[in-house]
C-alpha cells in the first residue's frame, strides 16, 4: 500500500478572468494604434479593474499568438495560459510513474496507472504567486474517469509556498487513474482569487512512458 490522498475535485470560489493561450510570455499591455500614453495600462497589476483589464488587455495574446483571441480550454501539453496578475503555467507533460519508494511501501496497483503531471510556473507579475491557490484536475480523455490524486516521495515538488517576482519553477501533481480509461486526459488548473470569474485553463494530452 502506498499513501494517497483523496481527490480534490471540488469547484474553487471566484477567481481570476480567463487565461492567455499560446506560448507568449509578454503579460505587459501594448498601445493600441492611436492610442495615446495615458490610454495604456499595465495588466500585470492585480488591483486592475476588471473592466479596463477586458478593455485594454484581453486581445492582447491569442490562441496562437497572433492576438485572435483568448482561450483556457483546447490547450495542448506545451501549451501556455496566462493570468492578468502574468502568472503563466504550462502543463509540460504526463508520464507513467514507477521510481517507487520501497521503504515506504509505494508501488504499482493491478488495473490503475500511476503518472506524474510535470508543470512550469512563471510569474511575470509585480508580485508573488501563493502556489497553494492553485489544484489540479485529471480527468480521462477518451470515455471518462477521474484520476485520484496521490504524491510519490522521489522526485514530488506539490503546489505550495510562494512564487517570487520574475520566477520560473517546476511543479508536479501526481496521479492514479484506472487503465480502463486509456492513457488521453485533460490537465485542469484551477486557482482561487476573490477578484474575478475564472475560465480553468484545460490541457489535453497523453500520458506517456
Amino acid at each position: 500500500m502506498r499513501s494517497r490522498y483523496a481527490a480534490t475535485a471540488a469547484l474553487l470560489l471566484a477567481a481570476l478572468t480567463a487565461c492567455g493561450g499560446g506560448s507568449s510570455s509578454d503579460t505587459a499591455s501594448k498601445p493600441k494604434p492611436g492610442a495615446s500614453k495615458s490610454d495604456t495600462v499595465d495588466c500585470t497589476d492585480q488591483a486592475l479593474d476588471q473592466a479596463e483589464w477586458m478593455e485594454h488587455c484581453s486581445d492582447e495574446a491569442g490562441t496562437g499568438g497572433d492576438g485572435t483571441g483568448w482561450q483556457a480550454t483546447g490547450l495542448k501539453f506545451g501549451e501556455s495560459c496566462t493570468w492578468p496578475d502574468g502568472l503563466k503555467v504550462t502543463v509540460v507533460d504526463a508520464r507513467v510513474f514507477t521510481d517507487y519508494d520501497p521503504e515506504l511501501l509505494e508501488s504499482a496497483e493491478p488495473g490503475s496507472t500511476d503518472f506524474r503531471v510535470t508543470l512550469k510556473l512563471e510569474t511575470g507579475g509585480k508580485s508573488a504567486v501563493d502556489l497553494d491557490d492553485l489544484s489540479v484536475i485529471v480527468e480521462g480523455a477518451t470515455n471518462g474517469g477521474e484520476a485520484a490524486f496521490t504524491m510519490f516521495e522521489k522526485g514530488s515538488q506539490p503546489l505550495e509556498g510562494r512564487l517570487a517576482p520574475g520566477v520560473a519553477a517546476t511543479k508536479t501533481n501526481d496521479d492514479v487513474l484506472e487503465t480502463k480509461y486509456g492513457r488521453k486526459i485533460v490537465v485542469t488548473v484551477q486557482r482561487s482569487s476573490e477578484n474575478f470569474d475564472l475560465d480553468f485553463p484545460a490541457f489535453e494530452g497523453e500520458i506517456a512512458d
